[in-house]
């Protein structure tokens, strides 16, 4: 506990010095902003892994999650069956993530801890692990559990900054700061946001600018209801 304290502290430090090196680049942490991408690139010689992923994301797509769950769960064994194992941890993180709409919290966070970060540290993923980081990070804010997602997406910040990933960086600090948000801490939370939108404009990436958007929106209903 006294490690995980000391490696937040210093983390902490590291975000807003960072922020002001201008060669670097809520509650909503939404899929569509923030997830890292992990989709399985195609490959000349299409394989049965690859159609039963393909469909699984269309099941996805159309809000059919628990047909998505078993056709994930089928690419994952075929792509570990094929030694394909970037693949294999790609489509166990969509798998958790599927879980993760369905609320099914438990399952999602065993995806991750038991096959996720074993897969991605056997073959020396380091990207890998940080997208299981994040992962983790959305699961355990999802499920209320806010010291494990704020220390997990602390974690993803250290490899994203040791890896020089700016977008992952700078979805760390959206993802700390919605811990925030939930954990009612509203200006250490707009310091992340501001933080992040600097970030955003220094690495010229807009993509998270909805993202920010949105949760000073909810910082800002918040603070409104408080005051009424």
């Amino acid at each position: 506990m006294k490690w995980t304290c000391l490696t937040l502290v210093f983390f902490t430090a590291g975000f807003y010095s960072f922020a002001q090196n201008p060669n670097f680049q809520g509650a909503e942490t939404g899929n569509n902003h923030l997830s890292v991408n992990i989709s399985v690139v195609g490959s000349p010689a299409f394989t049965v892994a690859d159609s039963f992923f393909d469909e699984a994301e269309k099941y996805e797509r159309s809000g059919d999650y628990d047909n998505a769950v078993a056709l994930y769960n089928r690419a994952a064994k075929e792509y570990q069956e094929d030694k394909k194992y970037a693949r294999y941890g790609a489509t166990l993180i969509k798998l958790s993530n599927t879980h993760l709409v369905l609320s099914n919290y438990a399952e999602a966070e065993k995806i991750v801890l038991k096959q996720v970060l074993k897969n991605y540290t056997r073959i020396g993923s380091r990207s890998g692990q940080m997208a299981a980081y994040q992962q983790l990070g959305k699961i355990y804010l999802a499920a209320n559990k806010l010291p494990q997602s704020l220390w997990f997406y602390t974690q993803q910040g250290i490899l994203a900054l040791q890896l020089n990933d700016k977008s992952a960086y700078i979805e760390s600090v959206i993802g700390i700061a919605s811990v925030k948000i939930k954990k009612k801490d509203y200006q250490l939370a707009t310091k992340d946001l501001n933080n992040a939108e600097l970030l955003s404009k220094n690495a010229n990436i807009v993509k998270y600018n909805q993202a920010i958007k949105s949760n000073r929106a909810i910082i800002a209903e918040k603070t409104t209801k408080r005051k009424v």
